[in-house]
């Protein structure tokens, strides 16, 4: 299966052009002016979280998200500039033969990159970037394997940068508390602790709890001779909080844990929360919440070390995670490939409502869906940028574990031969402009790739009457906590929510998405006479972006079921006086504290930070 198909346009060098060596040079230089702008971001984040500046973390981590792109664009530029003659053509010159001399020159120049990794700490990354800046200096839409790295040249494994990714601590010579003393201690912090002492009593009788639920028969022994306590030498920043990842390892089992570092009020650090499972930690990590800001000289090994962590998560995710997010969509694209080739399921189209913007389809044995813009968008003042815009909001911003990451891929060539008859034909009539077909691929222009999940709309109609009600529960908090963070979901049907294997309810359709500041909360008047509340039409004028909470209902609580339990718990989502509460708190700029966590993991059950009020406007539980 190959990224792209086998001619190229290119015109004969001049002799003026750069040499292999010097495009292979520039490529690298543009890419190690990326990754220290990378690692500076991770630097200063550490100075505003000691600081307690959230706004300009969150400033940052949107920034950040831009800095690879700008930079492939510079490297591209620069390059082009001097490759004019070897790699570009006319848009109406005829597609020719390429000579061995000119597939040799971009050969050469690809040799010649793999010659400068050897001893680099980021070489997958670079490779990535290479790829990139290729793609964008090669003329038209494909190019030849050959011509980038559809495999990996340089091995990471054990790769170390000039200090250690993790360091090591051995509680059972220095004690428990010591060595948690020590470990938190050599992160650097400037700003004091509130009371560290406390805080690590607090965490070793967890961990005390936690090896007393796994002593062997054998021993009685809780710490053995050989346990040790690894942890990855840079904190992980995020929004209002900083986690220290590590592992204890004790009788050869491996617990994973992070430690969860907040701010009081008056500006001390404390430990809010200790997280001790995989399935926590999978929740830190997740793809419905931000990249996290850490600096890291080697991310393989930080990867690698995560992934002793969460095993059943894909390095790709977790590339993802930590920022490095185009070399998660390179990885994540040779795990689709690989699996391409050991499936011979179909792809068809994906289970529940048809939606009127998008048309999505999955592969059954793979667990992500396909999503592609209607040519014809069947919502009135929709059209594919404004669809693109709302997809670049959702990337950007906070998504406070309650909307699904989407990998954005352009020119993607798949095996016609793997489509259903019935899905090829719903995606000619439905997406022509975003398909271009030959014998044996189907080329997709632009694609959105997506987590799969059950949509709330089909768990709902199968689940208990405990399933729902706790289905339902965490729909409103969803919904909540998107206000919080300044998103108004506006399509609030159920089919537009997912359940994912934690049982999170997550939001994963974008196309009306508003932020909340821009949104006008109103009560419906009352009606003048029954004339006017029996007609079809509002007898109340309605201006763009009013919204009128208590029509919720109409829509969503025609299931009696759902009802009760919708009035149980988020009664006042149908009041207009909560929304307009929560728009007034983040027009005033309040960052609401919603950490990925559940409250039984947290060390007090008084909360250090300052209160929360998404629920009741009294306050949000931690989730």
């Amino acid at each position: 299966m190959s990224y792209f198909s086998d001619t190229q346009r290119i015109i004969p060098a001049s002799k003026n052009s750069m040499a292999p060596d010097a495009v292979a040079h520039a490529m690298l230089d543009g890419f190690n002016r990326h990754y220290a702008l990378f690692r500076y971001s991770a630097q200063r984040a550490k100075a505003l979280y000691e600081s307690g500046n959230w706004h300009a973390i969150q400033q940052l981590s949107r920034e950040r998200i831009e800095y690879y792109d700008i930079r492939v664009r510079e490297c591209a530029t620069l390059i082009s500039k001097q490759l004019r003659d070897v790699v570009q053509a006319p848009d109406d010159a005829p597609t020719c033969n390429l000579s061995q001399a000119q597939i040799s020159f971009w050969l050469a120049v690809k040799a010649c990159f793999v010659s400068l990794l050897p001893g680099h700490m980021q070489p997958e990354c670079a490779e990535t970037f290479f790829n990139s800046v290729s793609c964008r200096v090669l003329h038209r839409n494909y190019f030849r394997n050959d011509f980038i790295f559809v495999r990996p040249a340089i091995a990471t494994e054990y790769l170390e940068g000039a200090l250690p990714a993790y360091r090591v601590y051995y509680p059972a010579s220095d004690g428990i508390q010591k060595s948690l003393t020590r470990l938190l201690a050599d992160f650097g912090l400037a700003a004091p602790f509130d009371n560290l002492p406390r805080d690590v009593h607090k965490i070793s009788r967890r961990a005390i709890r936690l090896l007393n639920r796994h002593v062997s028969r054998e021993t009685s022994q809780r710490i053995s001779s050989d346990c040790q306590i690894h942890v990855l030498s840079s904190l992980f920043f995020r929004n209002k909080g900083a986690y220290a990842v590590g592992r204890l390892v004790n009788q050869g089992v491996i617990y994973p844990f992070a430690l969860a570092l907040l701010h009081t009020p008056s500006g001390h650090i404390y430990i809010d929360a200790v997280l001790e499972s995989s399935d926590d930690l999978s929740t830190l990590f997740s793809f419905t919440r931000a990249y996290f800001l850490v600096d890291m000289e080697s991310p393989s090994a930080y990867v690698d070390f995560l992934s002793s962590l969460l095993p059943r998560k894909p390095k790709a995710e977790l590339y993802t995670a930590i920022g490095l997010q185009k070399q998660g969509k390179t990885l994540f694209y040779r795990d689709f490939l690989h699996h391409l080739s050991h499936s011979h399921d179909k792809f068809d189209l994906a289970p529940g409502i048809e939606g009127l913007v998008m048309t999505v389809f999955t592969l059954p044995s793979y667990p992500y869906v396909f999503k592609l813009i209607r040519d014809r968008i069947r919502k009135a003042d929709m059209d594919h940028q404004t669809v693109r815009s709302k997809y670049r909001l959702v990337k950007k911003h906070d998504r406070v574990g309650r909307m699904a990451d989407t990998l954005e891929y352009s020119q993607v060539a798949l095996p016609k031969a793997r489509f259903s008859p019935s899905l090829l034909a719903h995606l000619r009539a439905e997406v022509p402009s975003l398909l271009e077909e030959n014998e044996d691929s189907l080329i997709l222009r632009h694609v959105y790739i997506e987590r799969r999940m059950t949509p709330l709309n089909i768990y709902l109609s199968k689940a208990s009457d405990h399933a729902l009600s706790a289905a339902i529960k965490q729909y409103g908090d969803a919904i909540r906590e998107l206000a919080g963070a300044n998103i108004f979901p506006g399509d609030m049907l159920y089919k537009n929510f997912g359940v994912t294997r934690l049982r999170r309810i997550v939001f994963y359709d974008y196309d009306e998405i508003q932020r909340m500041t821009e949104m006008h909360f109103r009560r419906i008047p009352p009606a003048p006479n029954e004339e006017a509340e029996m007609a079809s039409e509002p007898w109340y004028p309605v201006a763009k972006n009013d919204v009128f909470p208590e029509e919720f209902g109409y829509f969503l609580l025609g299931d009696l079921r759902i009802r009760k339990a919708f009035m149980h718990y988020h009664a006042d989502l149908l009041d207009p006086q909560w929304w307009a509460a929560c728009r007034h708190r983040v027009s005033q700029g309040r960052i609401e504290n919603i950490f990925p966590y559940d409250m039984t993991r947290r060390l007090y059950s008084d909360n250090n930070t300052e209160s929360t009020h998404l629920h009741s406007l009294p306050g949000v539980s931690h989730v």
